[in-house]
């Protein structure tokens, strides 16, 4: 969920993911979707992409001075074409767990595949720490920097939202909910957001 000054906005994902070996990863996004809520009484439901995505695992934090991974994305909706590449970076220290993710997005939109006229990039920094309280739950605090590039050329204003998050693992489920608050005051940027992640595992 996603407040703006003149909406509100839910983004909802579902996803399958496979492990195919012990350092790759391969996740499948059935459908990306959303819901407006606009001001006035204008709401409306809208399909947006599906795709693929592949994290491939260099480094075992459990194992190593630091976790790393790369990870790649790829999605294709009726009015656009996303491609996104991270680098993941894990630090355990004991019950403490500290992770930054580079990441670099590309976007095309227009009002269809073949009419592609709008292009945008993206660089974002994401920051996380998280402490487990015991082995089901854990507690933590999180940051997100963003700043758009309209046509790879003209940069926009910097966002910077900060929040805290809550991780819960019980068997084969597990969930995490996580707020995040703009700091920036940057017009057209969510003002809050509240994320909710649930899995189970097979």
């Amino acid at each position: 969920w996603k407040h703006y000054s003149n909406k509100d906005r839910f983004d909802f994902r579902h996803e399958i993911e496979y492990g195919i070996t012990d350092r790759l990863q391969l996740g499948v996004y059935l459908a990306d979707w959303r819901y407006e809520d606009k001001d006035g009484g204008d709401s409306k439901a809208d399909y947006k992409s599906s795709g693929v995505e592949l994290i491939y695992q260099l480094t075992d934090p459990n194992k190593s001075a630091f976790g790393s991974a790369l990870y790649g994305e790829v999605l294709v909706g009726d009015e656009k074409i996303k491609l996104e590449a991270k680098f993941l970076l894990q630090k355990n220290i004991g019950p403490l767990v500290l992770v930054y993710n580079a990441i670099l997005e590309a976007e095309w939109e227009g009002e269809s595949l073949d009419n592609l006229d709008e292009s945008v990039g993206v660089w974002e920094n994401t920051f996380g720490a998280s402490y487990q309280i015991n082995p089901s739950f854990f507690v933590g605090v999180e940051a997100v920097h963003e700043i758009e590039f309209a046509e790879w050329s003209d940069a926009g204003d910097h966002v910077v939202s900060v929040g805290p998050n809550i991780s819960f693992r019980k068997g084969n489920f597990f969930t995490t909910l996580a707020g995040l608050f703009q700091v920036t005051d940057v017009d057209g940027e969510p003002e809050s957001q509240l994320r909710v992640l649930a899995g189970i595992t097979f």
